[in-house]
């Protein structure tokens, strides 16, 4: 017998949002991981509210909700919100009824911008790896550090000398710049949209672009990254960051750092001998810091192909992390953000690694 097409919606339905989601559906693991970590964060929200007043956002829904616009690649908070007013699945992980109303996009903006006072990405970060070290997921011997480039949100356009005040422009929406054949140094020129940029390239007879350094400390036991830093783009920017993300994991005495060419320089190398450390660094073709007591190992081998699986953090963080150019402006935010979407990434990869509840 054919059904009929009718058109009149239920007013009621007596099967709740926990229901209707698969029990194998992967976002199932991951908010069992994100809602212990928040729990711990508890004592941290307290201190960013007033114990008196209107209540704001929960923190908790809003880090779930920034981890979906992170993990689901969501270009901007109003299509978030768009999203949470349709998906289904996305109340049910922030923690939404059918009925509640979705906040709007201004409002959950300004409530986000509190929580970066309270450095609570780092503490995010913090309590998903301990969550990987209860799992076993973690070591403390062996590690690889590499960086790169954030790119600003801002246009070489904005790039203007500091020394004189900007021209205005006959056209405001789309003004006529040449700059070409003009040496544009950091050191005389900043942009005006987003002044801790910095104009920089990655390689030689690649273009320059206004960018930030991103950093990170991986554990190669399983690929986790286990330190994340955000700095201003510059020459030694690499190697500054590595010695400071070496400072967290617990101090061990045999421990190895994997790292490319650009931190193969006399002095990294003697800095981290001294704090016990071997340099598993690649050598440069002249003038190597790396000698024979390094390279004779076949450990230092396996770790010349090991360190290249922190590429991987990298490609994710910017084609699903959404970072390939950054949608906040100033080296605090973009560093929130950056060492945010390092936990999302840890959060992923903990659940493929210990596989799907059965």
């Amino acid at each position: 017998m054919r059904g009929t097409d009718q058109q009149q919606a239920a007013m009621f339905s007596y099967v709740s949002p926990e229901a209707r989601i698969p029990a194998r559906h992967p976002l199932r693991a991951i908010r069992g991981m994100v809602d212990t970590a928040l729990c711990d964060l508890s004592p941290a929200f307290a201190e960013l509210y007033a114990r008196t007043g209107r209540p704001s956002i929960p923190p908790e829904r809003l880090l779930r909700a920034l981890l979906l616009q992170v993990l689901y690649t969501i270009r901007s908070e109003r299509l978030l919100m768009e999203e949470l007013d349709s998906n289904r699945l996305f109340r049910w992980f922030v923690g939404l009824t059918l009925d509640d109303p979705v906040w709007d996009p201004t409002v959950f903006t300004k409530n986000r911008d509190r929580l970066l006072a309270g450095d609570i990405a780092q503490g995010f970060l913090r309590q998903v790896l301990l969550q990987a070290r209860g799992a076993g997921l973690l070591s403390d011997e062996h590690f690889t550090v590499d960086g790169t480039l954030i790119e600003a949100w801002a246009g070489q356009k904005s790039f203007q000398r500091k020394d004189r005040p900007p021209r205005p422009p006959a056209d405001p929406g789309n003004p006529a710049v040449d700059f070409c054949g003009e040496k544009r140094p950091n050191a005389t020129h900043a942009s005006t949209t987003d002044p801790d940029a910095r104009l920089v390239k990655r390689a030689p007879g690649q273009a320059a672009r206004l960018a930030y350094h991103g950093h990170v400390l991986m554990d190669n036991r399983h690929g986790l990254a286990v330190g994340a830093q955000v700095t201003v783009a510059a020459g030694t920017a690499e190697r500054a960051a590595a010695l400071a993300l070496l400072r967290r994991p617990p101090r061990r005495r045999h421990r190895t750092l994997r790292a490319d060419r650009g931190y193969d320089t006399r002095d990294f190398v003697a800095r981290l001998r001294r704090h016990g450390i071997t340099p598993h660094v690649a050598q440069r073709t002249r003038a190597s810091a790396i000698d024979g007591r390094t390279t004779r190992h076949p450990r230092y081998r396996i770790s010349q192909r090991k360190r290249k699986c922190v590429e991987e953090i990298f490609g994710w963080l910017k084609t699903v992390g959404g970072l390939r150019k950054t949608r906040h402006r100033g080296v605090s935010r973009v560093a929130w953000l950056f060492t945010f979407a390092m936990a999302v990434y840890n959060l992923v990869r903990i659940r493929n690694l210990l596989g799907a509840p059965a």
